[in-house]
């Protein structure tokens, strides 16, 4: 693992919390640099430029005899630091406080803060914020010596405390994520009134170093991207044409789960538009019939990366020189599949393009956008001159319809998924809401209902609408459609897609639930 101890730099201390990430994300968009740590890699670390270090969250307990720590000497180095929800835990633990489960089942979701004293930590904070988002079973119920309480909800009573001598603070809550109002202000505190390091970071010095290391890694080579025409891997194509130019073949396969009419309009775009040397595969015969009876979602994903990786395996065989696979990995995917960074994160599902890959595979992979999320993506797109209906287009998972067809998947369900999905969208760019939603798309659910349409009984699919608000696809919370817009959209489907005779609208949000079905 790299580090850089050149640069003045936040260390975040990854204790295996999925929002993890969003904590550097935070940071960056503050304009300072920040690294991501295992907790098991502290012991290599270099102190040397680290203004700030920040304890994450984390799936564990303290109260195990063997738990998930920090060595002494981090503390003695007199570098200022903030414990979020488990990262909050440690500090207590390790200075003398006592930790215990809640009395309830735990703290989950918004929660009333109320201020106790002031601190440089919350300066300006609860100007506009009273409510904060909680994720934790256990409980600070010892302030530990030489700490003071700074904020309380009704359940936890030590919700912010602090050591402004040794310059030592802790949250339960999570301020990283969109749930907790002003969460950013938390950070800007400690970045800058505590911490006091400069902004030294933004996304176009990121490119530079992107192009640099894939010329580095890549030296005469040639790469094989795998291009979808999603913004994704649309920005990694023209990265890394920027990198390599002549070395690049980009290799678009149709795997049957696609929009409609996306494949041709994609094409034709990186084709003509940008002159990047683009291939078509139809493999889609291939793709539906290894998936032809396959209910389970994780199988789904496992099939679908196996395939592509073969398919592209094959077609590198045809080129000379051809050692490396790019594809568009963003860092939801990694810590949906697994952790990043070697701590202990809970598995949600596999990615076709991670956790669905082969365990031996012929080409070495390049994910240059593996540690962004989207919205830093949509900048990279910007500066690189990806065009609007691309690089501002929702999410599309690799897998595509395959999972947005739940259960078994057949030809004839992907045709009345296409058309539904394709008077959705372009019932939300007409109606000027698709730019205010970060992902929208229909799916089909196993379920056939009765119906009745020109007095006769109908036994169709149903089919599922999904729209969410998000920044960076880690939390979401569903979009308030006005009651008009559905009633339209629901006649729409039904009175144009034969095969489905209802229509239902998803409003649960990320967590608990995942923006995709399967």
């Amino acid at each position: 693992m790299q580090f850089h101890s050149d640069r003045d730099r936040i260390i975040i201390i990854d204790f295996g919390s999925q929002v993890t990430k969003l904590i550097a994300r935070r940071i960056r968009d503050l304009g300072v640099y920040s690294e991501i740590i295992p907790s098991n890699y502290l012991k290599k670390i270099e102190y040397k430029n680290i203004k700030g270090i920040i304890f994450s969250g984390g799936p564990s307990t303290v109260n195990k005899k063997k738990f998930q720590s920090v060595p002494k000497e981090i503390f003695k180095q007199k570098i200022p630091i903030l414990g979020i929800c488990y990262g909050l835990q440690l500090i207590a633990k390790l200075f003398g406080g006592k930790i215990k489960p809640s009395n309830k089942r735990g703290e989950f979701g918004r929660s009333f803060l109320f201020k106790k004293k002031s601190s440089l930590l919350t300066k300006n904070f609860f100007n506009s914020s009273k409510f904060v988002w909680m994720s934790h079973e256990d409980s600070v119920v010892k302030l530990p010596k030489n700490f003071k309480v700074v904020a309380s909800t009704k359940e936890s009573k030590l919700t912010i405390i602090e050591n402004t001598k040794n310059k030592i603070y802790g949250v339960q809550f999570h301020p990283e994520v969109t749930h907790t109002d002003n969460g950013r202000q938390i950070f800007e505190n400690f970045l800058f009134h505590i911490c006091k390091i400069k902004k030294k970071w933004n996304i176009t010095t990121e490119k530079i170093r992107l192009v640099n290391e894939i010329k580095q890694t890549v030296k005469k080579d040639k790469v094989i991207c795998a291009l979808s025409g999603g913004v994704d891997s649309s920005v990694v194509a023209l990265l890394i044409n920027k990198a390599i130019k002549k070395n690049l073949i980009c290799i678009m396969v149709d795997t049957g789960l696609m929009r409609k009419n996306e494949f041709k309009y994609t094409y034709k775009i990186f084709k003509k538009k940008y002159k990047l040397n683009v291939k078509l595969i139809d493999a889609s015969k291939i793709f539906l019939k290894e998936l032809k009876n396959i209910k389970n979602p994780e199988k789904k994903r496992k099939i679908i990366g196996n395939l592509f990786i073969k398919i592209f395996d094959k077609e590198s065989k045809k080129y000379s020189n051809i050692k490396f696979l790019a594809q568009g990995t963003l860092y939801p995917d990694i810590i949906e599949s697994r952790s990043s960074t070697g701590s202990k994160t809970s598995k949600i599902k596999s990615h076709h393009n991670v956790g669905g890959l082969p365990k031996k595979m012929n080409l070495k992979l390049i994910e240059p956008l593996k540690d962004f999320f989207k919205d830093e993506v949509r900048i990279l797109g910007k500066s690189l001159g990806l065009i609007k209906n691309i690089n501002y287009r929702h999410p599309f998972p690799g897998p595509g319809l395959g999972i947005r067809v739940v259960g078994n998947i057949t030809r004839e369900k992907i045709k009345i998924l296409q058309e539904a999905d394709h008077i959705y969208i372009n019932e939300l760019i007409k109606s000027n809401l698709y730019n205010k939603i970060w992902q929208a798309y229909a799916a089909l659910l196993p379920i056939k209902t009765v119906g009745v349409m020109g007095d006769s009984r109908t036994y169709e699919y149903t089919c599922l609408l999904r729209a969410v608000t998000s920044e960076d696809g880690m939390t979401a919370d569903y979009f308030n459609f006005p009651k008009n817009f559905l009633d339209n959209i629901s006649n729409k489907i039904v009175n144009n897609v034969k095969g489905i005779n209802r229509v239902v609208y998803d409003i649960t949000s990320k967590p608990p639930s995942t923006i995709e079905l399967e």
